[in-house]
């Protein structure tokens, strides 16, 4: 008897396979396996592997297949692996934003208990361990340049203030982040609050 492309059994090996080649690290929703049968079919499957201990539940409807650290043992995805899952890779856009984006420009140290993305997608916030993700749907002004180094320092730098954006922190950014992606930023500069232009300008400058 043939078995049929629905049945749960074969559904397992192929959801597993799909996942391993993904490889260690990778953050997945039930969505992205539908094509193999139905949501029901496909919760239940993730739910088996997850007590079996291949895969590893989150959040609802959040898993991962978490990488190994010899002596840490599975190690927690990162914000961005999480939020990508999240919002539906290549489906949606999203742009870290707030201490996230600061702290990812290294402009603080410390390190944000809320990752917050901007999204022209659906909001969400799960929480995954100590870490609360949370996607925020914006307007399109605000998703122009996602995904670009002026998205990224435009939420970086809205979330600092003007006021502290100091000379040590503009010193930072020019060496730590490259020349030529530096000077893409006057590509976008109509974009920016008019106080930041002169930051802009002064990142995008030749260095001496």
């Amino acid at each position: 008897m043939k078995t049929s492309r629905k049945d749960p059994q074969s559904i397992d090996s192929q959801i597993v396979a799909a996942i391993v080649r993904r490889g260690r690290g990778t953050v997945f929703v039930p969505a992205e396996f539908l094509e193999l049968g139905s949501r029901e079919t496909v919760d239940i499957v993730l739910h088996r592997l997850a007590r079996k201990g291949t895969i590893r539940r989150l959040a609802r409807g959040v898993y991962d297949f978490p990488k190994e650290h010899p002596a840490l043992g599975p190690l927690s995805p990162s914000a961005d692996a999480v939020a990508n899952a999240l919002a539906g890779r290549d489906r949606t856009r999203l742009q870290p934003a707030g201490a996230y984006a600061a702290n990812a420009l290294g402009l603080t140290e410390q390190v944000p208990a809320k990752a917050v993305f901007l999204t022209d997608g659906p909001s969400r916030t799960v929480k995954i361990g100590p870490t609360t993700i949370q996607l925020r749907r914006t307007t399109a002004k605000n998703m122009e340049t996602a995904g670009r180094l002026s998205g990224l320092l435009i939420q970086a730098l809205r979330e600092l203030g003007k006021e502290h954006v100091s000379e040590a922190r503009r010193q930072h950014l020019k060496r730590t982040l490259p020349a030529n992606e530096r000077r893409e930023l006057l590509k976008d500069i109509r974009l920016a609050p008019a106080w930041m232009h002169p930051i802009f300008r002064e990142l995008a400058e030749e260095d001496v």
